[in-house]
């Protein structure tokens, strides 16, 4: 598909991206980014030029988004709010990879959200949230939370330390299920970790390990000392995996990557990943297309 058409038929509208652009300390008046129907999604990428052994795109940590609004610093993988680049729009159903760092007692207040699927991931520091199916929760670094909004839900998320930052990914999934009931989860992740392996935190089905979410996506959290080769083979090929470095470097397919980089990966069953330091990364397999 050329990248105009691409663009014209994108579920998510230029306008759509405003819908964030401006955060409140006590009230978040935003509404939630809406599909108008299952369609195609797709990579909207530019393929890396430079890697030609599979489909790769880069998305270097300098080059994201960025809004710091003193209370919150966030910096945008992909478009959101009043960061808007056609390029970077998703890839495949992983619609949002958000940065964010939170003052000490600051946080979002309550705000809507509908048919998506949320993913926090908490990097440190103490996360309280409070939605309107009466859930109340603190989540912490080595926790994950999901929330299936379906028909309809409303939350905040607040920093509960005063005297520290918190930092936690928030990840949004384009569902494959529209109007579910509206639904929240949490666990910790301790007994999971397994030693220079990837361990699965997310999963469509219930009864797998970790959290669960109304889409096909899979993801692995690898923690791995320096010189560690460990491979990844995709549960379903049809998937692309978008990789995310949260410490040290990595190299995958002749690529180098830093700290916050970003690397998406299609059109491949199983790839390798060498640990060139100490290093932190979550994988993100997620479909191409709903």
């Amino acid at each position: 598909m050329k990248r105009k058409e691409f663009i014209k038929k994108s579920l998510l509208s230029a306008a759509a991206l405003s819908i964030f652009s401006s955060y409140g300390r006590e009230k978040d008046k935003g509404s939630e980014l809406k599909n108008t129907k299952n369609s195609s999604v797709g990579f909207n990428h530019l393929p890396n030029k430079e890697i030609i052994t599979m489909n790769t795109i880069l998305h270097k940590a300098d080059s994201r988004g960025q809004a710091n609004h003193g209370w919150l610093n966030s910096y945008h993988s992909f478009s959101f709010a009043n960061y808007h680049n056609p390029e970077r729009m998703n890839f495949g159903v992983l619609r949002v990879l958000n940065d964010d760092r939170v003052a000490p007692g600051m946080g979002f207040g309550t705000h809507p959200h509908e048919n998506m699927e949320i993913i926090s991931i908490p990097l440190s520091g103490d996360l309280e949230h409070k939605d309107s199916m009466n859930n109340r929760a603190v989540i912490r670094e080595g926790d994950i939370q999901v929330l299936s909004a379906g028909t309809g839900i409303r939350h905040s998320e607040y920093n509960k330390n005063k005297d520290q930052e918190v930092q936690f990914l928030q990840i949004w999934l384009l569902p494959n299920k529209r109007g579910v009931k509206p639904r929240y989860d949490q666990l910790s992740t301790a007994d999971l970790k397994k030693e220079n392996q990837f361990y699965q935190v997310l999963s469509p089905n219930p009864e797998d390990e970790g959290v669960w979410v109304h889409q096909n996506a899979w993801f692995h959290i690898g923690e791995f000392s320096e010189g560690i080769e460990q491979s990844y083979t995709l549960k379903d090929p049809t998937n692309g995996v978008y990789l995310f470095v949260l410490e040290g470097d990595v190299q995958v397919a002749g690529q180098d990557l830093n700290k916050r980089d970003g690397f998406g990966i299609w059109n491949v069953k199983q790839f390798a990943l060498t640990a060139t330091s100490n290093s932190k990364v979550l994988l993100m397999e997620v479909p191409m297309s709903l």
